[in-house]
């Protein structure tokens, strides 16, 4: 196939992207500064603006979701789909465990330890539609927390990581998240709307990782609290993010091959203990049944769900807070986790890259979902054990923790989920300061990676900003921020698929009409 860009990058040395680097930088200190001195004020008017979003846009996001979904499906299963993402013999780079270990661990992280017990309980207690605490709220909460965590947020990361492996690899151009807008914007992508592109992307990852970083403080301080009743308070809370990030950021330095590769088999190793443990000493026909029941109401319900906007009563209010904010949210961290995937999975088919992508993490996520969520439901439901619910719906990072009472070794497995949250909150950490600091720097081939010292700056600004909003109290104001960052990047995803679609079809072309004239020089 040919390149698009003919220009040999590889003998160019790693540099600093200067207008990537100063404008992403000072946004994302700007925005900072602001919800810190003014926390009330962003609060209430982040608050308006997600309220507006949701209600403006809520049919948007709902058919854009659906049209990434079906349109990696069909390029997995269309003729394109054996093209190999590299030379025509390139083997990939890492072993398929090692590769499926780190999309999972990059597309999801803590969220899962933090959300498996919690949200099926939430939906149950406080269904959409329907009474709480019944038989068919305990249904539909599964079959909502697997809408949300399902295919069409996995579909997101696949798209992107397609789309940048295809132009990074197959076509010449950088591995950066401008490269797939070629086709359409051509050089000009070397200018500000490359710039732009990418400076957009750095400043969506980092807000997801303040998120993640408070997410991941929040689940380790609780469970010290409730192993060894340490406060939970904003000092504490300082202390395990400073050294969360310390050690996320030696990981980043050590790069891929090293410490994100060797973290990931860890957590997926940690996370399968874990999940077996609850397996087989919770209610274990009960969740063997549940998980076959919720994946057949999962499947069933997944086009009306895909397309269900809530239009009357409460449940529109409901869907804006769960439902649109989970794909505001899948979108937003998509540039970043779209980025990693790309830069681990050359040598790989376009139908590898999608189908492992799409159903490989998604199949552990949706076990550790069903069990955990089937075991707190049947607490509630058939054991009627009523503080359980309350506790996951008054402080949601406790609940896994207060979950554990009800099996045996309650210490020892909540002290191991204290461990695998540390670990587990890592890899996506780890891999988004390397996405950041690659974006931010040009030169290079795409196998190389940004210099330490700029993994190290953006791993810095990170803390200092996660610090600032929690001394702010604002961690609720850049989890909205985060979901308003999503609006202006689906214009992206919705290039990217015309872009990846427009440029395969040439590319085609090209190796017929390049076939064709070597059967008329013989």
């Amino acid at each position: 196939m040919t390149a698009i860009a003919p220009k040999d990058v590889g003998t160019e040395p790693i540099r600093l992207n200067l207008p990537v680097f100063i404008s992403s930088a000072a946004v994302i200190l700007l925005l900072g500064v602001l919800i810190v001195c003014f926390p009330a004020g962003s609060q209430l008017w982040l608050n308006h603006a997600q309220v507006w979003v949701s209600d403006v846009f809520g049919w948007y996001y709902m058919l854009l979701m659906v049209a990434c979904m079906v349109f990696v499906f069909w390029l997995a299963l269309s003729r394109f789909g054996k093209i190999r993402l590299g030379a025509e013999d390139e083997k990939p780079q890492f072993s398929y465990a090692s590769w499926v270990a780190m999309l999972f661990s990059a597309g999801i992280g803590i969220a899962l330890v933090y959300y498996g017990a919690y949200e099926p309980l939430d939906h149950f207690l406080e269904p959409p539609e329907g009474v709480g605490g019944s038989v068919q709220a305990a249904r539909q909460a599964m079959a909502i927390t697997f809408l949300h965590w399902g295919l069409h947020g996995w579909a997101l990361y696949a798209l992107i990581a397609t789309a940048l492996a295809w132009f990074a690899y197959c076509r010449g151009l950088p591995l950066a998240l401008r490269s797939a807008l070629y086709p359409i914007f051509g050089a000009r992508t070397n200018g500000w709307i490359g710039h732009l592109v990418d400076s957009f992307g750095i400043l969506v990852t980092v807000i997801s990782m303040v998120t993640n970083l408070g997410i991941g403080a929040l689940l380790v301080n609780s469970g010290l609290h409730y192993l060894f009743n340490v406060d939970q308070n904003t000092h504490v809370l300082l202390v395990l993010i400073v050294i969360m990030m310390v050690v996320a950021t030696l990981a980043a330095v050590t790069g891929v091959e090293k410490g994100i590769a060797v973290l990931s088999n860890i957590n997926v190793g940690f996370l399968c203990v874990l999940l077996l443990f609850v397996f087989v000493t919770g209610p274990t026909l009960n969740l063997i049944n549940g998980l076959v029941q919720n994946t057949g109401d999962y499947l069933t319900s997944i086009v009306g769900k895909s397309f269900d906007l809530y239009l009357y009563g409460k449940a529109q209010q409901w869907q804006g807070a769960w439902t649109l904010f989970y794909w505001a949210w899948w979108v937003a961290w998509a540039p970043f986790v779209g980025m990693f995937i790309a830069r681990i999975s050359k040598g790989r088919t376009i139908r590898e890259l999608i189908l492992g992508v799409l159903l490989i993490p998604l199949g552990f996520t949706l076990a550790w979902l069903s069990i955990f969520g089937n075991t707190a439901i049947s607490l509630i439901l058939e054991n009627g054990n009523i503080l359980l619910g309350k506790i996951a719906l008054s402080d949601p990072p406790m609940s896994i923790f207060k979950l554990f009472e009800y099996l045996p070794y309650t210490k020892i497995t909540a002290g191991f989920t204290v461990v695998i949250s540390f670990v587990l909150f890592l890899t996506p950490v780890d891999s988004g300061t390397l996405m950041i600091a690659n974006l931010s720097s040009q030169g290079g081939t795409v196998n190389d990676d940004a210099p330490a010292w700029l993994r190290i700056f953006w791993a810095i600004l990170t803390t200092l900003l996660c610090i600032g909003l929690l001394y702010a109290g604002s961690f609720t104001a850049m989890q909205t921020a985060v979901v308003l960052c999503g609006l202006p990047f689906s214009a992206v995803l919705i290039l990217y698929m015309a872009n990846l679609y427009k440029d395969l079809q040439q590319a085609e072309r090209d190796a017929l009409h390049s076939g064709q004239r070597a059967g008329l020089s013989h």
